[in-house]
């Protein structure tokens, strides 16, 4: 039997305009936003709908409007569908809205969590120089062994391992630099540096662990429903304090998607389901695996051929 798993984006896949669809007619989403509005005093819905793309894109902001446009995808879809996947997994922030999916988070307290966690991971890179690059062309064991050998200019890892080709590199601008120098030496196809607000997923960022712990742990969590694919190990979790455990490094960790990904398929998952802006993991898990089913809703309108594809399956 061909397991199902449910995935969610990550940082990166936000647009003005996104979720409109949903705001405009889901009273559940709209109350979200009200919600967020009184607990941070932001209107992020001015912000998803009316920009600018320069304030959607600070963090503290891209975060909970991904979240909430995956959470109402979601949440229409299994109106309709009904059904549970049989994993649930995210990439970085994604694993958030994974997390609401299976029950272990409410959605109002997930998307204060990720706007709190936007902002620690910007502070924490405050008076430092930070820099991220994504490496295409080179195995992640190629750059892992370029960001060791370019850990003498500065700090750098390999922070995203997102496709067999694809690979982010995170730390101090020096290191970053380094190691961008190295991997076009060693033939990648293309090096390109990435606008960010920091070096996430890097040592440069560990402060925002002990915030993020903080915020969390007034938060309730409960069992998950569904095993979550941690980023940080690649493997399964249901409890609440190794789910809370993994948050926390995860700030710091490399997010091992590939790996994730992987496991799922080696467990018998051949079809995932993607809920949010745009599709940048199905284009991932295409080059991950070109014979798993990969299926996308990003708006209402996709829902009902999503259902009819999955009950032909």
């Amino acid at each position: 039997m061909i397991r199902t798993a449910y995935i969610f984006p990550g940082q990166g896949s936000q647009y003005v305009g996104m979720a409109r669809e949903f705001i405009e007619s889901d009273s559940e989403t709209r109350k979200a936003l009200e919600n967020f509005r009184l607990r941070t005093g932001y209107d992020l819905e001015a912000i998803m709908l009316e920009g600018p793309e320069d304030k959607l894109k600070e963090t503290r902001f891209t975060q909970p409007a991904i979240l909430l446009h995956s959470f109402s995808a979601f949440k229409l879809f299994q109106k309709r569908w009904g059904k549970r996947a049989d994993y649930v997994a995210g990439h970085s922030l994604g694993e958030f809205s994974a997390l609401v999916a299976n029950g272990c988070l409410s959605p109002d307290d997930a998307m204060y969590l990720v706007h709190k966690r936007g902002e620690f991971m910007i502070r924490a890179s405050e008076g430092q120089s930070y820099a991220m690059a994504a490496i295409i062309g080179l195995a992640p064991g190629e750059v892992v062994a370029i960001c060791e050998k370019a850990a003498s200019a500065g700090i750098v890892i390999a922070a995203n391992f997102n496709t067999p080709v694809q690979t982010v590199i995170s730390g101090t601008e020096e290191g970053v630099g380094q190691a961008m120098e190295l991997a076009r030496e060693a033939g990648a196809k293309r090096v390109v540096p990435l606008i960010v607000g920091g070096a996430f997923h890097s040592p440069l960022v560990a402060k925002a662990e002990i915030w993020l712990r903080e915020e969390m742990d007034k938060l309730e969590f409960k069992k998950a429903e569904i095993p979550v694919v941690a980023n940080v190990d690649a493997k399964v979790y249901i409890n609440p304090e190794d789910i809370k455990n993994n948050l926390g490094k995860q700030i710091y960790s490399s997010v091992k998607w590939l790996d994730s990904v992987n496991f799922m398929i080696a467990k018998g998952v051949g079809i995932f389901v993607e809920f949010g802006p745009q599709s940048v993991l199905s284009g991932m898990l295409r080059k991950i695996d070109r014979n798993v089913i990969t299926l996308n809703v990003e708006k209402p309108e996709d829902i009902a051929g999503v259902c009819a594809q999955l009950e032909e399956l």
